[in-house]
């Protein structure tokens, strides 16, 4: 009784244990999850806010939003490049963390941007711009020519695949259509020696059914909206001497007689 006791104890405090890292679990996802909404949210309209500056506002101010924009926007996309590919090409794990290094000295920048924006002395910033101008090319040009170099590589596979499948295409289009028949030797080249014929290939095909039966199929033929078939010629044989032959006791057919 003790034990059964126990192992009830034990098992409870097992569930117990597991609902809590499970809730654990959940608020810490459900944590994760509201934060990068607002993350999200955060950057979009702050997005918004250096595009709006940039095209409205003028001067050192509007200089500056424009160099934040420029910076942002050629990071993000090489990051969603360079994310989006490494999943499929896991040799582009060595540009991912140069990307990252990279971002280290973007990030710098553009919180040292975001800083001279509240400056209140705008000839030293006016006076900083050539030099800030510089560093925001220097980052923007190096994710550039990450990004473009992985979308070339991806743009280069992609090529090779699609040529190697056309030429898997082309072959095997050409064996489908291999069904041409050698010509036999001493054979007279017509009109229409091109055309494959059932014997010369080595098919034997069935002998031609009765009249009977072939009038029955082109009634088919017509009943399912096919084509009615024309009648096969008959093979030219030569006659048997024994149907010719008449003996006595052979009576003529007397012809009807009419009332």
């Amino acid at each position: 009784m003790q034990a059964t006791i126990t192992i009830l104890a034990l098992l409870f405090v097992a569930f117990m244990a597991l609902g809590v890292y499970a809730t654990v679990k959940a608020v810490g996802a459900a944590k994760r999850g509201v934060d990068r909404t607002i993350t999200q949210a955060r950057r979009t309209v702050e997005d918004t806010t250096l595009r709006a500056k940039s095209f409205g506002q003028t001067g050192v101010a509007g200089e500056l939003a424009q160099l934040r924009l420029a910076l942002r926007t050629s990071m993000r996309a090489t990051q969603d490049a360079l994310h989006a590919g490494v999943a499929e090409d896991s040799s582009l794990a060595e540009s991912v963390g140069l990307f990252r290094r990279l971002s280290v000295h973007g990030l710098e920048l553009d919180d040292e941007l975001k800083r001279l924006e509240r400056e209140p002395d705008r000839a030293t910033v006016a006076g900083l711009l050539p030099q800030l101008r510089e560093r925001t090319q220097r980052i923007t040009h190096s994710a550039d020519s990450l990004r473009w170099a992985a979308r070339d590589r991806a743009r280069q596979f992609a090529d090779d695949d699609l040529d190697a499948l056309n030429a898997q295409i082309d072959i095997e289009a050409g064996a489908l259509r291999h069904w041409t028949v050698e010509e036999r030797p001493g054979a007279s080249a017509g009109p229409g020696s091109g055309a494959p014929r059932g014997r010369d290939a080595g098919v034997e095909w069935p002998e031609p059914a009765a009249a009977g039966a072939g009038a029955g199929s082109s009634t088919a033929d017509e009943s399912w909206g096919g084509p009615a078939r024309e009648e096969a010629p008959q093979a030219i044989t030569a006659p048997d001497p024994q149907l010719r032959t008449r003996y006595p006791w052979q009576k003529s057919a007397r012809p009807e007689t009419t009332n």
